[in-house]
């Protein structure tokens, strides 16, 4: 198999895979089940794994029946809407142009997954001595959901994988680290009067208000007083609120408010502690509000929650890693990835892909031929190095 033969099926792959409509609000088990009868048709076995509704699953293959614990080449298979964002193309048409491939979830992240199934009759044809693994999520994109039933399906069928590569865009930079993050809804319930009644109403937006004024300030403090990691871009813990609803009319004091904030927590910083703090808020407002109502409340829920990453840098996985991307440089990304979950599994990862965070999400997302070509060498240079040794035991 020659080197351009497996750029050729890789940009085949990605033609396809981007032609899946995967935006997190649809199904994903149209390109599931495709990469499955693929791998049928390959004589490898799938395990799937299924959401609550059956609209989504993981997919979870292994190649080579060495014994021992595997490595596993982990992707997402959603991708982000393309609402209101102007492309200069069908963005679920592969374009190629100027030495790039453009399309939705190009770089983010199915240029690593069509890299991967490229590479496996290469892997098939090596007499590796630990198994390979490929792991397809759903819904990553909303907050790391899918990897979460995939982990309860692996320890359910008692796999183990010793290692993982999560091919998010680095440039094909080794990170060890990344960010948690947290996405809570506030519901703030107070007492409707007339406006000119106002004092004897307890107006849900203004308190919402005094919450939001409450994470702004812990926001802060933490931007003043850190913890810092200066190898994140920013380099300490953020807090901000990313909408709000509430209100019906002017002349009518609000009964209802929500609103939604998001925290990104260094890894080693708890975002159980800082939601807490901004409950125990809640608490002391919410003592006011019943004074005027016993009917006012403040609620809480978690809407998404993405593990933090932190593999030391001398860590075997960082050191093959390095090895394989032929770079000393190891960073951390400020985005959440399944690789937290994982790693909280006992899988030990580093997050390493081809392509630029910066384009991801964004109106004509493309990746570098030039990228995957980079990624193809480094997924060969490990099929060489698992037909020498056991790399993760």
């Amino acid at each position: 198999m020659t080197h351009a033969s497996t750029l050729d099926r890789t940009i085949e792959f990605l033609k396809t895979l981007v032609s899946f409509d995967t935006t997190s609000r649809e199904s994903n088990l149209g390109l599931i089940e495709y990469v499955r009868d693929h791998l049928k048709w390959m004589g490898i076995d799938t395990r799937l794994s299924y959401d609550a509704e059956k609209r989504k699953a993981n997919l979870f293959a292994t190649v080579g029946d060495a014994p021992g614990r595997g490595i596993v080449l982990c992707g997402h298979t959603d991708v982000v809407p393309v609402d209101g964002q102007a492309w200069d193309s069908d963005p679920f048409v592969a374009r190629i142009a100027d030495g790039r491939i453009y399309g939705r979830g190009a770089v983010d992240m199915k240029g690593f997954i069509a890299a991967s199934l490229a590479m496996l009759p290469a892997f098939m044809q090596t007499n590796m001595r630990q198994p390979l693994h490929l792991a397809f999520t759903y819904d990553e994109e909303i907050g790391c959901v899918g990897v979460q039933t995939l982990i309860r399906d692996l320890e359910a069928a008692n796999i183990h994988p010793a290692g993982c590569f999560v091919g998010e865009p680095t440039r094909m930079q080794v990170m060890t680290g990344h960010k948690g993050m947290r996405v809570t809804r506030c519901r703030v319930r107070g007492l409707e009067a007339h406006s000119s009644m106002a004092p004897e109403a307890v107006n849900a937006i203004e308190y919402a208000g005094r919450l939001i004024e409450n994470i702004r300030g812990l926001a802060s403090t933490l931007r003043a007083d850190g913890p810092f990691d200066p190898l994140f871009k920013v380099p300490h813990t953020t807090l901000q609120t990313g909408s709000i609803h509430g209100g019906t009319a002017p002349n009518i004091v609000p009964k209802d408010c929500e609103f939604i904030f998001d925290c990104r927590t260094l890894p080693q910083s708890n975002s159980d502690v800082l939601i807490n703090q901004v409950k125990a808020h809640a608490e002391k407002l919410k003592l006011e509000m019943l004074k005027i109502s016993e009917q006012s409340d403040i609620t809480f829920e978690t809407l998404a929650n993405a593990a933090p990453l932190a593999t030391a840098d001398d860590a075997p996985i960082a050191y093959l890693g390095k090895s394989l991307a032929r770079n000393n440089l190891l960073g951390r990304v400020s985005f959440a990835t399944d690789a937290g979950w994982l790693h909280q599994a006992g899988m030990a990862c580093v997050v390493v892909g081809p392509g630029d965070i910066e384009v991801a999400h964004k109106p004509n997302e493309f990746i570098e031929i030039s990228q995957i070509e980079e990624c193809l060498g480094f997924l060969d240079r490990l099929r060489e190095r698992m037909g020498q040794e056991v790399l993760l035991a």
